[in-house]
């Protein structure tokens, strides 16, 4: 048996649905250019500033302390009424810390919510394009995803709120809203947000919303943020908020996230935490801790840098004929299409060639990104400007 045949044997001999899983867009693109030479990565999404030092040294602080044995599954205490406090400050309302879960990534806190709410037959209504992992989460725990595109206009990216209502059906166990949107950076309106909460109510459907960018906002006043469900729903509605360390704070690498949910969801989650990982790393959350509670102006100095950065890259595209973008409203990517493209990943290993610019296909982030790539703005001026300089002129300029 060669090698080929006792492959395709094996995977035949697993679930389904895990072999069939799709292979990342963003990966293929990834594992084509990340070994040339000189390249310039614009296709994760995370800068190039590592964690602050005050954050570290607090993590550090906790493992010479002998922080390193199992502790709590939904947290530590610390860490989770520093969840509670920063919420309250940053929303301005209460969120109690029997409704919050610290886990290991926001990813994970995606792939627990799925193991609770969607299952085989089950399906999930999505606002695309969105992340591409939250399509396969679906999948792993046997449900199927139904999107609906958002329109990209002059003024912004706009969902019809209609056709989200109609993608709904006697299935559907959840909604799936990422707002501020990566890769769109598309914000759902205060006014939508109360629309859909309204009628998830009356469906018993839940809303899950993923609010990791809700800090990096730009068309506002210093210190905006995006609307949060939080402001608009009660402790025992049907919505799940999924957020993460890796952003605001620099913290890619540490892995930790939380989720907010209704407090009857408590155990649920600490058994399904209990199952997947038993718990977060103890001395890392010490470190989170320190984050959410001296951490603010970090925040503020990292958004404001990334606006600068949304400033460079779409001046010099927008000089561009043949450039399709809108400046996005928050998040910290660009999606932007060439007229005349339509195939997402060959155009971006051909910058990669051409260029040295690392992008990630639209075609990833599902309907509506065909014929896009993403661009991350949350990296060095410096950087940015010299990838402009290589890329405008691959592209027409």
């Amino acid at each position: 048996m060669d090698g080929q045949t006792a492959g395709d044997d094996l995977l035949s001999a697993i679930r389904p649905e895990i072999a069939q899983l799709p292979e990342s867009g963003i990966l293929i693109v990834a594992n084509y250019g990340r070994e040339k030479e000189g390249l310039l990565p614009l296709w994760f999404g995370e800068g190039d500033l590592p964690t602050p030092d005050f954050i570290g040294e607090a993590a550090t602080t906790a493992l010479k302390a002998g922080n390193t044995f199992y502790t709590y599954q939904r947290g530590i205490p610390p860490l989770r009424q520093a969840l509670s406090d920063y919420l309250e400050r940053l929303y301005s309302v209460p969120v109690a810390t029997d409704r919050l879960t610290v886990t290991t990534s926001g990813m994970q806190a995606i792939m627990l919510t799925m193991q609770m709410l969607v299952g085989p037959g089950d399906e999930m209504v999505a606002v695309s394009p969105v992340w591409p992992n939250i399509f396969s989460a679906a999948r792993i725990t046997g449900g199927t995803v139904r999107q609906v595109a958002t329109e990209r206009r002059e003024d912004g990216w706009r969902l019809d709120l209609d056709r989200l209502v109609d993608a709904c059906g006697p299935k559907t166990r959840a909604i799936f809203i990422n707002s501020p949107s990566n890769p769109t950076g598309w914000i759902m309106p205060e006014e939508d947000m109360i629309a859909l909460r309204d009628f998830a109510r009356g469906r018993g459907i839940w809303i899950i919303a993923d609010e990791v960018y809700g800090r990096f906002v730009y068309d506002g006043p210093e210190g905006s943020r995006a609307p949060s469900f939080l402001e608009i729903t009660e402790p025992d509605d049907r919505l799940i908020v999924i957020n993460t360390f890796s952003k605001n704070w620099s913290m890619t690498g540490w892995r930790i996230g939380w989720v907010v949910a209704p407090p009857a969801l408590g155990r649920v989650y600490e058994n399904l935490v209990q199952f997947n990982t038993s718990g977060t790393t103890t001395f890392l959350q010490h470190g989170a801790a320190t984050a959410l509670n001296d951490g603010d102006p970090t925040v503020d100095a990292l958004v404001e840098r990334c606006r600068k950065g949304r400033e460079i890259v779409c001046s010099r595209l927008e000089t561009l004929p043949n450039i399709r973008l809108t400046r996005p409203a928050g998040a910290f990517y660009l999606l932007f299409g060439v007229e005349g493209e339509t195939d997402s990943i060959a155009l971006a290993k051909s910058l990669i060639d051409r260029a040295g610019v690392g992008l990630a296909p639209g075609s990833a982030f599902g309907e509506g990104g065909e014929g896009y790539l993403r661009l991350c703005f949350a990296g060095s001026h410096a950087h940015l400007e010299k990838a402009m300089d290589r890329l405008v002129p691959a592209l027409g300029g």
